[in-house]
């Protein structure tokens, strides 16, 4: 017969609830407890059982979480960051890829909610929110956040960044560094890519700057548009001398044009990426970029959704931003490199 949390309890002399609590990290649990429990579950060889769990509790202890691209190392930072909140709550993630796609990412959600999940994460592709996807989260009462990238008339919760902030800190620090010709590979048209075109343009007009409408250029999300993209800035007469590129995959191809090209970074042209994924600091020439706090956007989402799952009544909105912070490396280092912000 199989160990169960039963067998623990009368072994332990303890209540069922109690192990119960223990089991699941609950804060109820004194620390020695828990780690008497935990002990003894392992020597007894205890499997949890997971279908009587969630008939019992009325949950499936699934989170289902929706992103862009599943290669995109922010993406796996912020999956990380919420796995180390609900794994210890024995909750499991389904992580599902909407590719960019609007009716993809509509058709995942439609399959994690008919899954039970209790409760979806989402960095959405939609610039705005349609009908479809109100109707369907709002219809079923079903608990979300938001992460990265904001969505036009979703007033659910949201954690992620300043975008606007991200770009203004990335130009200023290429003005700092003597860049005068700062072009910008700009992203998709969601809330991530308008924030820090816009934030770009603030920073270039603070400091007096005009560009060419030419050195803004579509660089897409993945480093071979961002390796097209600057093969065609760099026909550009004069061509840039420093560039801000959407991320940090673009940047990474943005780097391997220049170098192809014969010329230096940063002495000819300067980058700076965003999103400091964890390969930055490993290439050919060091990346600097904006560090966007990408693991503790993962944690803080699951405890707002967590918070959502365990309230017996709705809980209001919660909107948190982390602020973004540069991180200065080889690819823009023309000067003295200035504190981080």
């Amino acid at each position: 017969m199989p160990t169960r949390m039963k067998d623990i309890a009368e072994d332990l002399g303890v209540s069922l609830m109690t192990v119960s609590k223990a089991l699941r990290n609950h804060s109820d649990v004194a620390e020695e407890t828990r780690r008497r429990v935990n002990q003894r579950a392992r020597e007894l060889g205890y499997e949890p059982n997971l279908i009587a769990r969630s008939l019992a509790g009325h949950r499936s202890f699934l989170i289902g979480l929706v992103v862009p691209d599943l290669m995109h190392s922010f993406f796996a930072e912020v999956a990380k960051g919420i796995e180390n909140k609900v794994s210890p709550l024995g909750y499991q993630i389904v992580i599902c890829s909407s590719g960019e796609n609007t009716e993809i990412e509509l058709r995942e959600i439609k399959l994690l909610l008919a899954r039970k999940v209790d409760g979806l994460i989402i960095a959405s592709a939609a610039p705005r929110a349609s009908h479809s996807m109100v109707e369907l989260l709002e219809g079923r009462n079903a608990h979300y956040v938001l992460i990265d990238r904001e969505v036009l008339h979703m007033k659910g919760n949201y954690v992620g960044v300043k975008d606007d902030k991200m770009g203004f800190l990335a130009t200023e620090h290429l003005i700092e560094q003597g860049c005068a010709r700062i072009a910008h590979l700009r992203g998709p048209l969601v809330s991530t890519g308008k924030g820090r075109l816009h934030g770009y343009q603030r920073a270039l007009g603070k400091h007096g700057l005009k560009v060419p409408s030419a050195y803004v250029i579509g660089g897409g999300y993945q480093g071979g548009t961002g390796y097209s993209a600057m093969q065609h800035l760099l026909q550009l007469k004069p061509r840039p001398d420093g560039v801000f590129c959407y991320n940090d995959p673009v940047a990474s191809g943005a780097i391997r044009a220049i170098l192809e090209a014969g010329l230096d970074i940063p002495r000819d042209i300067a980058v700076v990426g965003a999103g400091d994924v964890h390969y930055s600091d490993m290439l050919r020439v060091p990346l600097s970029t904006i560090n966007q706090s990408s693991f503790q956007i993962g944690e803080s989402s699951a405890e707002i959704l967590l918070a959502c799952i365990e309230s017996k009544t709705p809980l209001p909105p919660k909107r948190i931003f982390f602020p973004p912070r540069l991180v200065v490396r080889e690819s823009s280092l023309r000067r003295k490199a200035p504190p981080a912000r």
